[in-house]
């Protein structure tokens, strides 16, 4: 699931930038271990109400808390309200993570970035932020245990007469029955054996169902990243020309993209090809159908190791035909 909330716009930095010694000295981060009992308590109150009305769809309490200065975004926040509830429902929220982030010594909004060392200094992770106006603000992380999908959840706060709601995230924790760690040990095996597109793309699922959010680095999510940058990028192959099979010799695609597609809760992989800009429904999807076993004839390793794609044919820059097929229903 793709979810976003904007104006608190957020940027993900894989390895840490340097934002100069005064963004340093304007921001810190209290770890959960170090807060003070009465700031905890009151974190831990607001994003209690606060997930209890996400998990319940309940976009006026939502609204309720939104932090004024972010209301024109108030249509993509309500819109993870509304699509994040398969994500949480049945399950028990535990906070995996919070932390105090203080920039109120700040003279305007800048890029700031956020050093989250925790009470025994064994682990930092690194928060980025962008645009952020001064103030005082808070970064929750929860899990939903005992849900198929894992959901996770992710909250900034502002501290503006209590908390406000300033960013709102979600995302699947777990696909197909399998989590983060699952893929990425999936990763290492077929970077193993040299099948970088499999591998490539199991990587982006470890690194998608690890965290619900893409401005946090970890030492975990930089040792992934290392990894994964020793691996062939499918985008180096692109364009890819695909030949049909020996049933309907002759014909060839040219595939232009390739990605990762959690849409519809599973680990798909969506391809954007030139197609042939037929209406007729039929020959387009045989078409389609015709590109992705092409492509899965060249990478296998797709085939086991995702559980379908999604195909988009595309003819002088409009789409003409999307299709989604679990990969049994792929021929060979």
């Amino acid at each position: 699931m793709k979810i976003r909330a904007a104006r608190l716009t957020c940027i993900f930095a894989a390895f840490a930038s340097v934002l100069g010694a005064s963004a340093a000295l304007a921001s810190s981060c209290t770890t959960q271990g170090s807060m003070t009992a009465v700031d905890k308590a009151s974190l831990v109150a607001a994003s209690d109400s606060l997930a209890a009305a996400v998990a319940e769809g309940n976009s006026e309490a939502v609204h309720a808390t939104l932090l004024p200065s972010i209301s024109g975004d108030w249509d993509s926040i309500r819109s993870v309200v509304t699509s994040s509830r398969p994500l949480f429902a049945g399950g028990t929220l535990r906070w995996r993570s919070m932390y105090l982030l203080d920039a109120t010594d700040q003279k305007s909004p800048q890029d700031t970035e956020f050093f989250c060392t925790n009470s025994d200094s064994t682990l930092t992770v690194t928060v980025n932020l962008h645009n952020l106006p001064p103030g005082r603000y808070a970064l929750v992380l929860g899990d939903y245990l005992k849900t198929p999908l894992a959901g996770q959840l992710a909250m900034i706060l502002a501290d503006s007469n209590g908390w406000k709601l300033g960013g709102l995230f979600a995302r699947e924790g777990a696909l197909d029955g399998r989590d983060g760690v699952d893929f990425w040990k999936q990763a290492r095996a077929d970077a193993a054996t040299t099948d970088n597109w499999s591998a490539w793309f199991s990587y982006d699922v470890a690194r998608w169902l690890l965290l619900p959010i893409d401005f946090l680095s970890s030492p975990n999510l930089l040792r992934l990243d290392g990894e994964q940058q020793k691996v062939s990028p499918p985008s180096a192959s692109l364009p890819l020309t695909l030949t049909s099979s020996a049933t309907a010799s002759g014909i060839s695609w040219k595939l232009t993209g390739v990605r990762l597609d959690t849409s519809l809760h599973s680990a798909d992989l969506a391809l954007t090809y030139e197609g042939s800009g037929t209406t007729n429904p039929v020959a387009a999807r045989a078409e389609a159908v015709n590109v992705m076993s092409a492509l899965l004839r060249i990478h296998p390793g797709l085939r086991k190791n995702f559980h379908g794609l999604w195909a988009y044919a595309e003819k002088d820059g409009h789409q003409t035909f999307a299709i989604e097929l679990p990969m049994a229903q792929i021929p060979e």
